[in-house]
């Protein structure tokens, strides 16, 4: 089982503290704000490797996700703060995979993973595109980093860069 103390060396890509109105009609968040956040993380994530927006409207380029694993692990209530650490798996010559880690500050608890994996598109013809050295350099130094790590990340088994 891995820990919060397992995630600190990971980059810390989002923090929200849930407000009412992410509630559903069990009293906690619902689960498309879950969604909502991991996909923000992942902006802040492709930005530590380059896939900015300025790079996106330089290169008329993006990234669309293909596959998306959640779990669900403890309740999210209002007033919460959650931080997300964010992982790189592994990649292709088109495609990364990548997972994000829902923490509840308050206690410590996991509260939600979200495995991906998505596709660097060339967007003047909208399909998949090779992602450039410019991209992939900084991707492969922290992927190098995270592979360091004494854990295996907590993947679902059938998707695959």
């Amino acid at each position: 089982m891995i820990t919060p103390e397992d995630l600190q060396p990971l980059p810390i890509t989002g923090s929200k503290t849930i407000p009412e109105d992410y509630l559903d009609e069990m009293g906690h968040m619902n689960v498309m704000w879950y969604t909502h956040l991991f996909s923000n993380a992942t902006g802040q994530m492709f930005d530590l490797f380059g896939l900015s927006d300025d790079y996106c409207v330089r290169t008329h380029s993006g990234a669309f996700a293909l596959e998306c694993h959640l779990r669900y692990l403890a309740e999210v209530r209002v007033g919460k703060t959650v931080r997300i650490h964010s992982r790189l798996v592994g990649r292709s010559e088109k495609r990364w995979h990548f997972m994000h880690f829902m923490v509840i500050e308050e206690d410590g608890r996991i509260a939600a993973t979200a495995e991906f994996v998505g596709a660097h598109i060339d967007m003047t013809r909208r399909r998949t595109s090779p992602i450039p050295p410019i991209v992939t350099e900084p991707f492969d130094a922290i992927l190098a980093q995270h592979d360091q790590l004494d854990w295996d990340p907590p993947l679902c088994g059938i998707m695959r860069p």
